[in-house]
């Protein structure tokens, strides 16, 4: 039984994909309720929620214990980047934007380890695997929230891996870092810095891709997904606590 948040569209929904294509029965959550008509798509079953919310996350843990009775891969996949048109850098960011950030980058990461743990520990084990992103490998003055929080959950990561692995509970857990993806959160920021710098967002786009990715274009959501799916799986079973970037070598040279 796996659970991904923030599948309702990007890499949550591609995530959620893939690990039904390999036979894993899937919950996806998400604030968004388009995600009710993705999830029979793709034969998963969907739940509304807001993983900021600490009540959200004891009535989901009481929902898949009574409806599954088991859970094996946690996929800690919600994530915003703020407000669109607001000011991102380290002295325009309002404080209730960093908070809001945070409450569902880290405090929503924190939540569903601090619930899910224990439920799956007692089915015997698995994996968990919590999304950070680039942005907390490298500087990011112009999404300085979204860059620490993803770097919070990048440490939370290795915390709960040796946690796990000293209490023996058979989890492991590992961050991937994301590069720039073809999703809808992605195309947001592109068209807010060409819309900022009088560009079309074309040409924003392979101005960015030859100056950034060496690899030479953007990833697809797919890229992301096969690797949180060998995470998942026991062909991964001796690793944890690591930080995987995916990003065609943007941190090579950022």
């Amino acid at each position: 039984m796996a659970l991904v948040t923030g599948a309702a569209k990007g890499l949550g929904l591609a995530i959620a994909t893939r690990l039904r294509e390999e036979g894993a029965r899937v919950l996806m959550t998400d604030v968004d309720p388009a995600g009710q008509a993705k999830a029979e798509a793709i034969g998963a079953i969907f739940a509304i929620q807001d993983v900021s919310s600490e009540e959200s996350w004891i009535d989901l843990k009481a929902r898949v214990e009574k409806t599954f009775g088991s859970l094996h891969i946690l996929v800690n996949n919600a994530g915003i980047e703020g407000r669109s048109g607001a000011p991102r850098d380290p002295e325009g960011t309002s404080l209730a934007d960093w908070n809001a950030i945070f409450a569902v980058n880290t405090a929503g990461t924190f939540l569903a380890c601090k619930y899910m743990i224990r439920l799956i520990g007692s089915s015997g084990g698995g994996s968990i695997v919590n999304l950070s992103s680039v942005a907390a490998l490298v500087p990011t003055p112009f999404l300085t929230a979204y860059g620490a929080s993803k770097a919070a959950v990048c440490q939370f990561t290795t915390s709960v891996a040796l946690h796990c692995a000293r209490s023996g509970t058979r989890i492991r857990c590992n961050s991937v870092h994301p590069g720039q993806v073809r999703t809808p959160m992605l195309s947001t920021l592109f068209n807010t810095m060409a819309a900022e710098q009088g560009l079309p967002v074309e040409q924003l786009i392979d101005g960015f891709v030859a100056a950034n990715i060496p690899l030479g274009s953007l990833q697809d959501p797919v890229d992301i997904a096969n690797i949180v799916l060998f995470l998942a799986s026991d062909e991964s079973r001796y690793i944890t606590g690591q930080a995987i970037a995916c990003d065609g070598g943007y941190t090579l040279v950022a």
